[in-house]
């Protein structure tokens, strides 16, 4: 076996070596887990006492049972991201850096070494609809309990059903080509 160019050796080496670049992107995703945490954890605070506080005026308490769905909606949404960006930051750090040496771990989620790029998209499109959804289910709560509903107000919820319309259909889009390669490949 002829023995490679030392130009070419150092320069694979250095290809190899540049995966590290992504590093800090994945510990900027850790700091966006903890800022999801916090929101979400702002919000449960900002949110809770209104659970028992009551008006004796007209004697009911401020939190509404929309405003209960309201709340579990949005807490919700954020679990959903921040386990979006937690399969970003294991799936990719494996992927394109290194393998995570956790060993036989009782606390190892089984996809984890498992999720491929392609696995990764699905799960990151499957993430991004139910976030949407989620977000134009509390929009059309809003709806519910607005006295007077505006072109403005309509003409936002028109775009945001097309905006998750189209989540969906790129999701299922997505699905599709991924299937149709895997049945090309076998």
């Amino acid at each position: 076996m002829a023995k490679k160019p030392f130009f070419e050796d150092v320069l694979e080496r250095g290809l190899f070596a540049s995966r590290w670049l992504m590093a800090p992107f994945y510990i900027g995703l850790i700091a966006a887990l903890g800022a999801l945490m916090i929101v979400f954890f702002q919000e449960l605070a900002h949110e809770l006492p209104m659970l028992w506080t009551f008006d004796p005026v007209t004697h009911e308490y401020a939190m509404t049972a929309d405003d209960a769905i309201m709340l579990a909606l949005s807490l919700i949404d954020l679990s959903l991201a921040g386990n979006l960006v937690l399969i970003v930051i294991f799936s990719g750090y494996e992927n394109f850096i290194s393998k995570l040496d956790v060993g036989d771990h009782k606390d190892r989620p089984d996809w984890m070494g498992t999720v491929d790029f392609s696995g990764l998209k699905l799960k990151l499109v499957a993430s991004i609809v139910a976030i949407s959804g989620i977000a134009l289910l509390k929009a059309f709560l809003d709806l519910g309990t607005t006295k007077e509903v505006t072109p403005a107000m309509e003409r936002s919820l028109m775009w945001q059903v097309i905006v998750h319309i189209t989540f969906v259909v790129s999701g299922v889009l997505l699905a599709f080509m991924d299937w149709l390669t895997g049945h090309q490949k076998s």
